[in-house]
C-alpha cells in the first residue's frame, strides 16, 4: 500500500466530512518505538458526531482538518527497530491517548489525567484519527489480539475499557445492586462488565425501547424505559427502582453508573442510590448540571468521576477472551470506509436501532 492509498475520512470544519487521501506524517516507515498498522475495523462514537455536528466536545476544537476514529482494531505491518513485544502479522486493538510516560500523573499510575494524554488522543484535535487505511501508532499502546477475539470485538475493545475504568472506580463488589442509566454502547458495556464482575441484580434505562430489548438479550434483570418528556421527579423512576428491589424508599441500589450525562438522569442517578452508596458519573454532559446535592449530603453518597480509562486494556481483553463478557451482538451495522459518510447519518437517524456502528477501512481483509 502506498502512502497515496491512504483514503480518510477527513473532518473539515462543522458537517463538512470528506472522504480523501492522506499521506502518513512520517512515510510509510514506523519510528523506533511505533508500529505501522493497518486498520480493520473502526466504531463511531458519540464524540465523532459532536465533532461533525457541533465542531468540538469540551475543549477539542476543530480548527484545522482532522481525520477522525479512535476505536480501533488493526493488522501489524512493520515494527521499528525497538519493538520487542509485536511482529509483523499482529493483530492489535489500539489504546489511542498517548501519554508523556514522564509526569507525576504517569509515574503514579493515572496517566489518563497527564496533559499530554489528553493532546495526543487520536481522532481528537489536533491528532489524527484511525478512520484511514493506515496509520503509525506507539506500540506500547498497541495490545495483541488473542486469536479467538474478532477483529469486530477488538475495535470494541477502547469503549469496554471505559466500562471497565468505572467499575474499579466504584469499587463494585459481588452481590450488589447496580442501576446503569443509559443503554447506549457504554451503558451496555457496563451491564456486561457489571455482571462479570459479580454484581446480583442491573437495572437499566433508556429512552429507547430496542436499546432496552439488546440489554435484556445481555443479561439485565430489569429494564425501565424512561419518559424524555418528564422530569426526573414526575416519572417517579427512584420510586419503581425501590419497588424492583423490595426495598424501602430511601435505599436503592448500591451503585448507579450514570452514562448519558443529561441532567434528568443524573437527578434519577443520585435519588435512586441508597445511603452510602456510589454514583459513578461516565456521560458527559452539560458544563452546569442542577442536582439535589442536599440528598448526596444527607446520604453520604460518593460521587465518582469517571474519565477515559488507565491500565484497563489487558482486563478487557481477558475479559472478553474468557467469555465473561460477550459483546458481539453490540455491533449492530458495519459499513465500508468508501460507505462511510452513510455510517454517519445512519448514526444521527432518529429510533435508528443501532447499538454500535462500525466501519472496516481495508478491503483486502
Amino acid at each position: 500500500m502506498s502512502i497515496n492509498d491512504n483514503l480518510s475520512l477527513v473532518l473539515h470544519k462543522t458537517g463538512d466530512l470528506r472522504l480523501e487521501n492522506k499521506e502518513l506524517p512520517i512515510a510509510t516507515e514506523p519510528g523506533p518505538n511505533e508500529v505501522l498498522c493497518k486498520t480493520h475495523s473502526c466504531g463511531i462514537c458519540g464524540s465523532d458526531i459532536s465533532l461533525w455536528k457541533k465542531g468540538g466536545i469540551g475543549q477539542y476544537v476543530i480548527n484545522q482538518p482532522q481525520v477522525l476514529g479512535h476505536e480501533c482494531s488493526a493488522l501489524v505491518v512493520k515494527v521499528g527497530v525497538n519493538v520487542k513485544h509485536l511482529v509483523a502479522g499482529d493483530r492489535v486493538a489500539i489504546e489511542p491517548a498517548v501519554p508523556c510516560r514522564r509526569c507525576n500523573y504517569c509515574k503514579t499510575g493515572i496517566y489518563n489525567h497527564c496533559p499530554m494524554a489528553n493532546i495526543q488522543l487520536k481522532g481528537v484535535p489536533p491528532m489524527p484519527g484511525m478512520l484511514c487505511r493506515q496509520f503509525t501508532h506507539p506500540a506500547d499502546f498497541c495490545f495483541k489480539l488473542p486469536a479467538n477475539i474478532t477483529y469486530e470485538e477488538g475495535a470494541m475493545v477502547e469503549p469496554l475499557t471505559v466500562a471497565v475504568q468505572a467499575v474499579r472506580r466504584v469499587k463494585l463488589t459481588i452481590g450488589q445492586s447496580v442501576l446503569i442509566c443509559g443503554a447506549g454502547t457504554i451503558g451496555q458495556m457496563c451491564l456486561a462488565v457489571a455482571k462479570a464482575y459479580g454484581a446480583a441484580k442491573v437495572i437499566i434505562t433508556d429512552i429507547n425501547e430496542f436499546r432496552l430489548n439488546v440489554a435484556k438479550q445481555m443479561g439485565a434483570d430489569q429494564t425501565i424505559l424512561i419518559d424524555p418528556t418528564k422530569s426526573s421527579t414526575d416519572d417517579g423512576i427512584d420510586d419503581i427502582i425501590h419497588q424492583i428491589l423490595g426495598n424501602e424508599r430511601g435505599q436503592g441500589v448500591d451503585v448507579t453508573l450514570e452514562c448519558t450525562g443529561s441532567e434528568n438522569s443524573t437527578q434519577v442517578a443520585i435519588n435512586s442510590t441508597r445511603k452510602a452508596g456510589k454514583v459513578g458519573l461516565i456521560g458527559l454532559g452539560p458544563q452546569q448540571v442542577t442536582v439535589p446535592l442536599v440528598t448526596v449530603a444527607i446520604r453520604e453518597l460518593d460521587i465518582v468521576g469517571v474519565f477515559t480509562y488507565r491500565n484497563c486494556f489487558p482486563m478487557a481483553i481477558h475479559l472478553l477472551e474468557t467469555g465473561k463478557v460477550n459483546i458481539k451482538s453490540l455491533v449492530t451495522h458495519k459499513y465500508r470506509l468508501e460507505q462511510s459518510m452513510d455510517a454517519f447519518n445512519k448514526m444521527i437517524e432518529p429510533d435508528n436501532n443501532a447499538i454500535k456502528i462500525q466501519i472496516q477501512c481495508n478491503k483486502d481483509f
